[in-house]
C-alpha cells in the first residue's frame, strides 16, 4: 500500500508570510503608541497642594538695596554665601533657600544669586520682595 504524502510547502507559497507582517504592523504600532505616552509623563505637585519645610532645611538671605548680601543680619560676599550654601546642601539634601529682595536692589545682583543657587543644585529656591517700608512682605 502506497501512502500519499504530503509535500511541505515553504513559507512563500503560502498566505501566513502576509498575516504576520500585518500582525507585525499592528504590534509595532500599538507599541509605538506605548513609546510616545512615556515621554510626556511628568510628576507635578497639585496646584492646590503644599510643601512642608522643615525649620533646619531652611536657609534665608536678604538682598538690599544696594545690592549687598546678607544672612543673619551680616554681610555676605558671593564666595562666602556659595560655601555657606553648599555646606547647608551636604548637610540637609532638601535645602530651601530664601532670597527676600529690597526693590531697589540691581537686578544683576539677584540674577547673579540665582544662577549661584542653580549651579549649586539647590532643589528648591524661592525669593519675594519687600515692602517699600522695608518689613517683610
Amino acid at each position: 500500500m502506497k501512502l500519499h504524502r504530503r509535500t511541505k510547502r515553504g513559507f512563500d507559497d503560502t498566505s501566513a508570510s502576509s498575516d504576520v507582517a500585518f500582525l507585525l504592523i499592528i504590534y509595532f504600532i500599538v507599541i509605538a503608541g506605548f513609546n510616545v505616552n512615556k515621554g510626556f509623563l511628568m510628576n507635578l505637585p497639585a496646584k492646590d497642594s503644599t510643601r512642608l519645610i522643615l525649620k533646619d532645611d531652611l536657609l534665608r538671605f536678604d538682598l538690599d538695596g544696594t545690592g549687598t548680601l546678607l544672612h543673619q543680619g551680616a554681610a555676605l560676599n558671593y564666595a562666602s554665601a556659595e560655601r555657606e550654601i553648599r555646606g547647608a546642601v551636604a548637610a540637609h539634601p532638601n535645602l530651601a533657600v530664601i532670597l527676600t529682595v529690597d526693590g531697589r536692589a540691581p537686578w544683576q545682583t539677584v540674577v547673579s544669586f540665582v544662577e549661584m543657587a542653580q549651579k549649586l543644585n539647590v532643589e528648591s529656591f524661592s525669593f519675594t520682595m519687600k515692602k517699600n517700608d522695608g518689613g517683610p512682605p
